[in-house]
């Protein structure tokens, strides 16, 4: 397994993870059993970042991994995140916190759930605007020196905010959406304070969402409670627009002979050795293809076709929906 380093002289982690979120939420039906089974499997592949979030469920997903992980934590580089508030009597609620009696409180509740006595990797899932990411961060710092956590992150912040946090505790990792149809933190900075202060990318949906595997050719192929259906990308012309770029990323992994979801992978690990991505997948299958981008080497003439087929801004239609693009990048 290649790994990469975490941050300035960081602990080694696998280039590829494992995104644990769709096991339990957002992208319609699942089966604990089938992703317990994935995360066993990608254990034994090597794989050693595995990606959950207090928010997923919500809650559910923690035990979830909890389950999968029992007597193979040695494995394991553990990360979680806090930040996000969900009601499970209104899950489509949300609301961000970032005061630090609440990053306390749930860190402990996460220790409990995933049923570990501390955590590799803990991020502020989204950056609460009314709380000084000093106050957030120190608190973040705390957890540290108390052992519960051994490395900080956060998710989705600007550049100007990883400075300032920067200044508090060292950030080792940023986990924002990066992949060819998400290139936002070249465009706005992300990506070149992350490279001035050490911080490495965590590229989450490097896959775009499911939309860069090609396997989703129209709307209806997602679940009724599939929450890409909001996702303004997924919706009327923005769809067919973006499904012609997927189309050249298929042209294109057909010449390298692989599939579009490993030239994807492939293209987000090219872009630097300070980034790693965390493709998320419930199926053995998808992770055993997954893992074979690794295998795939892209040339410089690669990549440069890969850029004319698929430009910095490309993808049509934003991200999230209003809500959720104004808790980003901030």
């Amino acid at each position: 397994m290649l790994t990469r380093s975490l941050g300035k002289q960081g602990p080694r982690v696998s280039a590829l993870g494992l995104g644990c979120m769709g096991m339990s939420d957002f992208y319609g039906p699942h089966d604990d059993a089938q992703s317990i089974s994935t995360i066993r499997l990608a254990l034994d592949q090597g794989v050693s970042l595995l990606d959950t979030a207090d928010m997923y469920g919500p809650f559910t997903n923690e035990l979830l991994v909890g389950r999968a992980i029992e007597g193979r934590r040695g494995e394991v580089f553990l990360a979680t995140k806090f930040g996000i508030m969900r009601d499970p009597a209104d899950p489509a609620k949300r609301g961000v916190n970032g005061r630090p009696e609440y990053v306390r409180a749930c860190c402990d509740a996460s220790l409990k759930r995933l049923g570990v006595s501390y955590i590799d990797l803990y991020y502020q899932h989204r950056v609460d605007p009314a709380v000084p990411i000093e106050e957030t961060v120190g608190a973040m710092a705390e957890l540290v020196q108390a052992g519960k956590v051994r490395f900080l992150g956060l998710s989705e912040a600007s550049a100007q905010t990883l400075e300032r946090a920067a200044r508090v505790h060292r950030i080792s990792a940023l986990q924002s959406e990066f992949s060819l149809w998400s290139r936002d933190v070249e465009a706005d900075g992300v990506l070149a304070a992350c490279r001035r202060l050490g911080i490495t990318l965590v590229a989450y949906s490097p896959l775009g969402r499911g939309f860069l595997t090609g396997v989703i050719k129209r709307p209806e192929d997602l679940a009724e409670d599939d929450f890409r259906r909001h996702n303004p990308r997924f919706q009327g012309g923005n769809f067919s627009l973006n499904l012609q770029l997927v189309e050249r990323v298929r042209a294109l992994a057909t010449a390298k002979r692989c599939t579009p979801a490993q030239l994807a992978l492939a293209w987000v690990l090219a872009q630097g050795d300070d980034i790693v991505a965390i493709p998320g997948t419930r199926h053995p299958a998808r992770l055993t293809e997954n893992l074979a981008a690794l295998e795939v080497d892209l040339s410089a003439a690669d990549l440069q076709e890969l850029e004319r087929a698929f430009p910095l801004g490309a993808a049509a239609g934003t991200r999230y929906p209003p809500a959720g693009m104004a808790a980003v990048n901030r």
